[in-house]
């Protein structure tokens, strides 16, 4: 009796450990591997009803799971969207709405971007226990007085990992695309540049010829001033892929200016091993591409490959990349246990394109407009897809008004955090994944143009129907083009935009294009619709003007404050020598990261 009771008694052990082991299993918190295309159009892929470019890996993402066809980022451009993203709430609330021309970060060397008093989602996640990168693309800002404060960095914001493009990727990159960055200045200065070099030379020679008695320091002073001017513009504007194209790891500039051509795998690189070295922990995983963003990527194996041209290449590309990071969470045996999303932060940019490359921007589809376009549908509406085998319906679509902004509930819900937040814009999606539900949340949502808002969305309670008043749309150049062509992106505010009084108004279900406005004569419930805007848009405002209840037990142990300085003023976004990225010694900054171990 001694022997099978003693086995018994050792037996015992191993079964707790077992059930141990198999309860951490399910009660272990869910993988997230967020995935974010820099300037995709909802209509470059073929889930979502292009046939003539190749994008099998997202198309197989959206089959086994669940795809949204009404998600729509909180702005059409890179910064305001990334922020919104983050954060749960409308760029905004983080001053990172524009007033003026200048509606995204544009140097490195400015003290804008994401304040240090707001919250994101990978913070929520780290203070949970989660693991949490971020490989890619940033573009919301890096210090804020001085030279590695970091107070606007990843690693600030809750990303205890960080690789990739602390900026974005942009022409001035790559030499011979040209410039994004005030490129209609810089041709301004350099003409008045020019001319004050003229004036000079003249003056010069008016006195070597002795033709008037000019006097020897006023040249000397005039000299003097020509140098300092052409400095105060050149040194910011000519040397911005020195300033801006860097790779960063962590807090470290390990590369300056960047070799742009090797960007895609190194990023692709990265991602993959942050999730092997964190496949036995809950991670959270944001791999912010720097596809398709131009400048455009020639690489070898898919130069050519397309039926358009190098765009069509670059998305293709992209897919793959897609591809290689999905079979690496599948290979690691984590599917199962993780949440996988696909995105764009808005729309394809419909001006960029020259004779040389042709069409350089994406396809919005049948939508309106684009990347700038404040409300139209073409630059908010993008891709929305998650991937969760065995928790998520395969082949499930989802046509209700979603949100980027969602993200940052549902990782919460996914996270278990149920502590005290700020007031947020988004709602928790899951219930709409699972099937639990068949409604959003977003009755109304509002969209905005800089920090204007310029048109409101109305999903009305037991309605198939989605309206949508525009208070005010872009002036598109020249008359009668789809597109701000003229200035290449659209603008916001003066003379730039066109009020609507009364709005135009759409029923998105049966309009989705935007091309007929509706009236009374056509739309029974019009004055309703206008009437419950307004009264929504009073209420949305409200928001910004007082301190909500839902945000009290937070601001007591937060120095979150109910307003927030503006981050995209010009003192803000303006290079400032001091508090430039630099590896080496400011300005001889130089380096190129080791890849010997990559």
């Amino acid at each position: 009796m001694r022997a099978p009771l003693l086995a018994h008694l050792l037996f015992l052990p191993l079964l707790s450990a077992g059930s141990d082991v198999a309860g951490g299993d399910v009660e272990r918190k869910p993988n997230i591997v967020l995935m974010m295309v820099d300037d995709l159009g909802i209509g470059d892929i073929g889930c979502y009803g292009n046939n003539t470019i190749r994008t099998p890996n997202v198309d197989k993402l959206a089959s086994e799971g669940v795809k949204l066809t009404q998600h729509i980022a909180a702005a059409p451009l890179c910064t305001p969207s990334r922020a919104a993203f983050m954060t749960g709430r409308y760029a905004a609330r983080s001053g990172l709405g524009s007033t003026g021309r200048v509606q995204v970060l544009l140097f490195l060397g400015g003290s804008g971007g994401l304040p240090p008093t707001e919250t994101t989602f990978a913070k929520r996640l780290q203070q949970q226990g989660y693991t949490t990168g971020l490989v890619g693309k940033w573009h919301l800002g890096v210090n804020c007085e001085h030279r590695g404060d970091h107070c606007h960095h990843p690693n600030q914001h809750g990303f205890s990992y960080y690789y990739g493009l602390p900026f974005t990727l942009f022409n001035d990159c790559v030499s011979g695309e040209g410039s994004d960055v005030l490129a209609d200045l810089q041709h301004t200065l350099q003409n008045l540049t020019m001319m004050l070099g003229a004036g000079l030379f003249t003056l010069v020679c008016v006195r070597v010829f002795g033709l008037f008695d000019i006097n020897l320091r006023l040249l000397v002073a005039l000299f003097s001033l020509s140098i300092l001017a052409t400095a105060l513009w050149c040194i910011p504007l000519k040397f911005l892929s020195r300033w801006n194209c860097i790779l960063m790891r962590n807090q470290e500039v390990i590369e300056q200016p960047m070799t742009v051509e090797t960007v895609p795998q190194r990023l692709l690189g990265e991602a993959q091993n942050f999730i092997k070295r964190n496949v036995d922990q809950p991670f959270l995983l944001f791999f912010s591409m720097a596809h398709v963003h131009v400048p455009l990527f020639k690489t070898p194996a898919f130069a050519g490959k397309s039926r358009h041209g190098r765009y069509g290449d670059n998305l293709e590309e992209m897919d793959w990349i897609i591809g290689q990071l999905v079979e690496t969470v599948d290979s690691l045996g984590l599917a199962n246990n993780t949440l996988m999303y696909f995105t764009s932060d808005h729309g394809g940019h419909l001006e960029d394109s020259d004779s040389k490359i042709g069409q350089k921007g994406g396809w919005n589809g049948i939508y309106k407009g684009g990347k700038a376009m404040g409300g139209w549908e073409g630059g908010i509406r993008v891709p929305g897809i998650f991937r969760w085998p065995g928790k998520l319906p395969a082949g499930r679509v989802v046509e209700e008004p979603t949100s980027l902004m969602d993200l940052y509930p549902t990782l919460k819900y996914l996270a278990k955090d149920t502590q005290p937040d700020r007031l947020l814009d988004g709602h928790n999606l899951m219930p709409l994944l699972e099937g639990k539900a068949e409604r959003s949340e977003h009755e109304f949502m509002f969209h905005y143009c800089g920090i204007y808002l310029n048109a409101v969305r109305w999903h009305p309670p037991e309605s198939d129907s989605i309206y949508k008043a525009h208070f005010f749309t872009p002036n598109f150049s020249p008359p009668g083009a789809g597109g701000c062509y003229d200035t290449k992106v659209c603008l916001c505010h003066g003379e730039y935009v066109t009020h609507h009084n009364p709005p135009l108004l759409y029923d998105l279900f049966h309009d989705p294009s935007e091309s007929r406005p509706l009236t009374p004569d056509t739309e029974p419930r019009y004055t309703e619709i206008l009437e419950q805007t307004v009264k929504a848009v009073k209420s949305h405002r409200n928001t910004f003007t007082n301190i909500q209840e839902s945000d009290a037990a937070f601001l007591k142990s937060s120095t979150d404050a109910p307003s927030v300085q503006s981050q995209m003023t010009w003192d803000k976004i303006l290079w400032r020598p001091w508090l430039q990225p630099c590896c080496g010694t400011f300005p001889f900054c130089g380096c190129k990261e080791d890849m010997t171990n990559i």
